[in-house]
């Protein structure tokens, strides 16, 4: 089946994935989604969950960066992602990188763009975080998160002070993806804070190879493809594991914990050490799993 990737271009999650793609090479269709809510063709195959990106192979839908990438792996073992054998150091790394060092990122850009930034967006972000989104306190924050923004891409340049080609050795993997995608995010918005990296050793040669290694073979699918294909699918069968039999089969609700916490709501059919399968209806999607990982996403039976 094909892989489809509910995205947009500027995010810098989906650009993740789109690396770890072009790192094994595969063939995927993108799926473009509003980069603010209302997400209706979305929230059909997820339930609630209106982050990006989100993949989708036939009725199976996989929530979260950190999620997609790991059933890639499993799926395309072909061209690992942890080509020194390192997978669980790798993933850990994600909670570094898709936190405090994307939070620096996330500051310096939108404190660049000041009073530039949509009131859509905004208002889109605020429910999104439950947070305000004060564009003014981020400028006046630029300094000290730009600092904060050099402070981690000089561990990159530590890693690759031996000559290396990629964060691991020779061959690319998951942890050049999730280092990269920072950098990549400041860089696409000409951030002011870019010039905080720019000078560190063997940074640019290193963030020019991991560009050009692309995003494998790219075409297009619209939504109401996506949903059609869903809906023409039959999701893969999983289980449980038992120490979350007692919910087996059970009606359930799963949310984030950090934010975009809308719940899915559903019945478990599947657990691993690493995620949560939940299975639901929709009217246009039919029946799917939407499978979330367990890091950061908290599992409840259903009130």
């Amino acid at each position: 089946m094909t892989i489809l990737l509910h995205q947009y271009d500027s995010s810098p999650f989906s650009e993740k994935v789109r690396i770890c793609l072009g790192i094994k090479q595969l063939s995927w269709a993108a799926v473009d989604q509003p980069v603010i809510m209302p997400k209706p063709d979305l929230l059909a195959l997820t339930g609630a969950y209106r982050r990006i990106p989100v993949m989708q192979i036939g009725a199976d839908i996989y929530c979260d960066s950190v999620l997609i990438v790991r059933e890639l792996e499993r799926r395309f073992p072909e061209r690992t992602l942890f080509p020194s054998g390192t997978a669980g150091i790798d993933h850990a790394l994600a909670q570094w990188t898709d936190r405090s060092f994307f939070q620096a990122a996330v500051a310096v850009i939108f404190g660049g763009l000041g009073d530039a930034v949509d009131p859509a967006f905004k208002k889109d972000r605020e429910q999104l975080s439950g947070q305000p989104f004060d564009p003014a306190a981020m400028r006046a924050a630029v300094p000290h998160m730009a600092g904060q923004l050099r402070a981690h891409a000089a561990l990159i340049s530590e890693q690759l002070a031996d000559g290396r080609a990629f964060l691991s050795g020779d061959q690319p993997g998951l942890i050049d993806a999730t280092c990269y995608y920072n950098l990549w995010f400041v860089r696409s918005f000409h951030a002011p804070g870019a010039a905080a990296f720019e000078d560190l050793p063997g940074l640019g040669a290193w963030y020019d190879r991991v560009r050009a290694i692309g995003h494998g073979t790219r075409s297009a699918a619209t939504r109401e493809e996506a949903i059609a294909a869903a809906h023409d699918a039959s999701p893969d069968e999983a289980t449980v594991l038992p120490e979350d039999a007692a919910l087996a089969g059970a009606p359930v609700s799963v949310s984030a914990t950090d934010y975009g916490r809308d719940p899915i709501r559903g019945t478990l059919v599947g657990s691993t050490l690493h995620q949560w399968s939940i299975a639901r209806e929709d009217s246009r999607a039919g029946a799917v799993v939407v499978h979330v990982p367990r890091l950061t996403f908290a599992l409840a039976p259903a009130t």
